[in-house]
């Protein structure tokens, strides 16, 4: 296991969640690819630091407090793999992007904690983060946030934020 590539993976993490993403240009690679940026807003599916800057905007727009806390991070070659809980707090809305870009679907706030288990896949090349993609149990936030089942009201809330999301890509 090299430690350093586990350690870069894990750094790319927290400073996403909630450092200095000028750091990001230091652990992610130029031609880096984000797998699961195809459910993200446009400026996320490129490539580079700059994807994943717009990758931590938008989750950092959505939820306060959010943390990774990591349990095991192995590497073979030049795969590492990363299991963590992420939690946090929904204060924002958080949006959905269909595979053309636009906006799918919108959850307001519900000012709810969510805690689930995730692991994050890192492909490393020069010592950078080169493509990453994850398993994550986006039912089980949904069901802690307060999304699923949808109450009637709640429905109405994310006719709106949808609304509102929408007019604000436009």
């Amino acid at each position: 296991m090299s430690t350093i590539d586990a350690e870069t993976c894990i750094r790319s993490m927290t400073v996403m969640a909630s450092g200095d993403l000028d750091e990001l240009s230091r652990v992610v690679h130029p031609q880096a690819t984000n797998r699961e940026a195809k459910d993200e807003p446009p400026a996320c599916r490129g490539q580079g630091p700059a994807a994943f800057v717009a990758t931590a905007h938008w989750l950092r727009s959505a939820f306060a407090d959010l943390t990774f806390d990591v349990h095991d991070a192995v590497t073979d070659g030049d795969l590492t793999v990363v299991h963590c809980t992420m939690s946090g707090r929904q204060v924002g809305p958080f949006v959905a992007y269909d595979e053309r870009g636009a906006v799918a679907q919108a959850f307001p706030a519900t000012g709810r904690r969510f805690a689930i288990t995730q692991t994050h896949w890192f492909r490393m090349k020069d010592g950078q983060v080169v493509e990453h993609w994850a398993n994550r149990d986006d039912m089980g936030m949904a069901r802690q946030l307060g999304w699923v089942p949808p109450s009637p009201a709640f429905l109405l809330r994310m006719a709106r934020a949808t609304r509102q999301a929408r007019r604000a890509a436009a």
